[in-house]
């Protein structure tokens, strides 16, 4: 849909961003000082380029994933994937999973897609910015520069609340507070029209999608 946007426009809108402050991993009702889970994935490293598969230039597939084993007292993983360089108030979320069992290392590729009432094993995909369910592939404005894309993993306790229904990330950070024990964070980052370096000294436009 964004990618609609002219090349001017997304340029004008360069300095309208979110803020990396408003992600969720930051926020005070989760309390901070938990542990950290080791986050990563196959497809792409920490502040790497996503690839175009998974963005709205490609087949807008979700990408995989995989972490480190979660700490003792873990009854559930959650992930939320939220774009903080969107030109909104609020960072842009692009994909929920709820209730992941606690054994879980893994989302393979394409995993984050619309369940309905969730997959058999109890996880379930919440709804993302677009208000559906899903992975939301990125689809930057062109010319507004790169977008980071934050995936935030967290590990709740045994006594994590149930957000309900299908979550959206305001449901989803009331039924986490004070129950994380450990969060992981892994970036990447895509972008349209930006001038890409090619060799030594010689850059090209990307392209506009």
């Amino acid at each position: 849909m964004l990618e609609h946007v002219p090349h001017w426009l997304g340029h004008a809108l360069r300095g309208v961003r979110a803020g990396a402050d408003k992600l969720c991993i930051v926020q005070p009702e989760l309390g901070g000082g938990f542990g950290a889970l080791d986050l990563s994935s196959p497809a792409f490293g920490d502040g790497g380029t996503l690839p175009p598969r998974f963005t709205a230039d490609g087949e807008g597939l979700s990408p995989p994933l995989v972490w480190g084993p979660a700490p003792e007292g873990t009854q559930s993983l959650a992930l939320i994937v939220e774009d903080p360089d969107a030109p909104s108030p609020q960072p842009l979320v692009h994909a929920i999973v709820w209730n992941i069992p606690p054994t879980a290392q893994r989302l393979t590729e394409g995993a984050i897609r619309a369940d309905g009432d969730g997959g058999p094993d109890g996880r379930d995909v919440g709804r993302n910015s677009y208000f559906i369910e899903g992975w939301l592939p990125p689809d930057p404005p062109t010319g507004h520069g790169p977008h980071r894309y934050a995936f935030q993993l967290f590990a709740l306790s045994g006594e994590a609340g149930d957000p309900g229904g299908t979550p959206g990330r305001a449901a989803l950070v009331k039924a986490m507070a004070g129950k994380v024990l450990a969060a992981g964070l892994l970036t990447g980052t895509y972008s349209r029209g930006e001038a890409a370096r090619i060799g030594a000294g010689a850059a090209v436009a990307q392209p506009a999608g």
